[in-house]
């Protein structure tokens, strides 16, 4: 028996193709650990959509070397965009590395650690995979246990904003077929699935390219007709692609939670059209206005990224006003940090770290006001939770979802998961509520 130990960085994407991971390595044998320690291949799935991602990832390889040297035997991979962006220099800058897949290759893992094994010499695979053949290699799991699951709809992203890397890591925009979707998660929901949440880059371009392909929109309408599924949401959205038809899905839809995710990443026209966003924030702020007038409770989450290059402070101001007129119910917020190949890299960087900084903590403090205050409307209101499982508190605790997407801990038997209740909110915390499960008769 062999055992692999997987760590996981960045977004839901990333989660995603480590479950796959976790999949084929189990196919060839291999048995998830819980520490480097215990294990005869360690895998970092990696993220490099900031700078402070990939240095991280960078970190954590060299916490593996005493185990290296230890056990030189251990094989030590890296996979996910950071291996995407680096390719075989990951090998030159990492003597102890052995392998190094891109995120068009995770299919290709097996057969690479069998390679390590057998003849101890290194390898990598970060080339990109033409649509054809990308389109039979979306990941699908439909064996794992749980009440929530994502699945994959759409990978890559033709938007190219000038500070992101994603399209050169992740490739161009390819659409899975709604069929595959569909049958996916029905499979998914006869195995106790109460939830679904729909991935893509930017997921609200769904078959935009392919011409015989459904409307992002009416592949939830489709989704939202599955007989036993509770709850549908999806992320993540991009602004310019967000559609009076997929707006009207949060009106008629009644599976489709009430929370959006919408990254907005900076206030000011100027700076948009820098950063080649595509939009101004009047359309943004018309969308957001129209999405409350067919859902009037919707809560909405974003991306900022403050110290674009050749932002001032009036720049700044405008971004603090979009805040205030749109009243998020979070934000994460991100200091600027160029990427390799970008075209945001090659402008001058003309914001002082200290200013950058600066607006960062105005802006956070900004954000956590607005965030209190409206969890605290929460407080002595009843709320339906799906009851996702086990909370972190422990000591009998259980824990789950409001339709905002906000995490509820509370009392209660073990029977309950998978069960959508009803709980009275009792208090509210920075990142978490806490509820009273009602009696029968309340």
């Amino acid at each position: 028996m062999k055992n692999f130990y997987l760590e996981t960085f960045g977004c839901q994407m990333n989660v995603v193709d480590s479950e796959q991971i976790v999949d084929l390595l189990q196919g060839i044998g291999y048995v998830q650990v819980g520490s480097a320690e215990e294990a005869d291949l360690v895998l970092l799935n990696t993220c490099s959509v900031r700078d402070k991602a990939e240095r991280k990832v960078y970190g954590h390889l060299g916490r593996f070397k005493p185990v290296k040297d230890q056990r030189p035997e251990l094989i030590i991979g890296v996979g996910g965009c950071v291996a995407q962006q680096e390719g075989e220099r990951m090998l030159e800058k990492v003597p102890y590395l052995d392998l190094v897949f891109g995120t068009h290759n995770i299919h290709k893992l097996p057969q690479m650690v069998e390679q390590v094994e057998a003849k101890r010499q290194r390898s990598s695979a970060t080339e990109f995979l033409d649509r054809d053949t990308r389109l039979h290699l979306f990941p699908e799991r439909t064996r794992k246990e749980s009440v929530t699951r994502f699945v994959t709809v759409m990978q890559g992203c033709d938007n190219f904003c000038s500070y992101c890397i994603v399209p050169h890591v992740r490739g161009r925009e390819i659409s899975r077929p709604s069929s595959d979707i569909l049958a996916e998660i029905t499979a998914l929901v006869a195995q106790g699935v109460k939830e679904v949440t729909l991935l893509g880059q930017n997921v609200n371009s769904y078959g935009i390219n392919d011409p015989d392909e459904v409307s992002f929109a009416e592949l939830l309408r489709r989704v939202d007709a599955i007989v036993g599924l509770e709850r549908l949401r999806f992320a993540t959205s991009h602004p310019k692609d967000l559609t009076p038809e997929l707006i009207a899905c949060f009106g008629e839809l009644s599976k489709l939670c009430r929370h959006i995710h919408l990254p907005v990443q900076c206030g000011s026209d100027r700076i948009l059209q820098l950063m080649n966003r595509g939009y101004t924030a009047a359309d943004y702020l018309a969308k957001v206005e129209q999405l409350r007038a067919v859902c009037p409770d919707i809560r909405l989450t974003t991306d900022i990224i403050v110290g674009f290059p050749r932002e001032t402070e009036a720049d700044f101001q405008q971004t603090l006003d979009l805040v205030k007129a749109v009243g998020y119910v979070d934000a994460f917020t991100f200091l600027y940090s160029p990427r390799i190949e970008t075209a945001a890299a090659k402008m001058p960087d003309m914001v002082s770290g200290a200013e950058k900084q600066d607006r960062f903590d105005r802006l956070v403090a900004l954000q956590q006001q607005t965030s209190e205050e409206i969890w605290q409307t929460d407080v002595g209101t009843i709320q339906d939770i799906l009851v996702e499982g086990e909370s972190k508190q422990g000591q009998g605790q259980l824990f789950g979802r409001t339709t905002w997407n906000r995490i509820v801990n509370f009392s209660g038997p073990a029977d309950l998961v998978g069960s959508v209740v009803p709980l009275k909110i009792t208090r509210s915390f920075r990142n978490s509520h806490l509820g009273e499960l009602l009696n029968r008769q309340d």
